[in-house]
């Protein structure tokens, strides 16, 4: 998937994460996680991301992401959504695999 602009998926409400993803031409995946349980679980949520990235053939983008408690489930989902938007892909196929 080539994202092609700057997109976002997800609130600050608590149980959310918002993802904000900008497109990069190499350097691999950046990421700046924040997150009230990033002792914890930082590690998780930073795999997570790697592995919808990864998933969804991202090669490179710099996420920004500000963890509210979100579960892996929403993590997915809101890299996925924010991805799509980036790429500026619409009547996206949302099924499991």
């Amino acid at each position: 998937m080539e994202l092609k602009k700057t997109a976002a998926a997800g609130t600050m409400e608590s149980g959310d994460i918002l993802i904000t993803i900008e497109p990069r031409t190499e350097g691999g995946v950046t990421l700046e996680l924040s997150s009230s349980v990033l002792q914890q679980y930082g590690r998780q949520i930073e795999a997570v991301i790697r592995e919808t990235l990864a998933g969804l053939e991202i090669p490179h983008a710099a996420v920004r992401a500000v963890d509210k408690g979100a579960l892996d489930c929403t993590v997915r989902a809101r890299v996925s959504a924010a991805a799509c938007r980036a790429a500026e892909r619409e009547n996206e196929t949302w099924e499991a695999k």
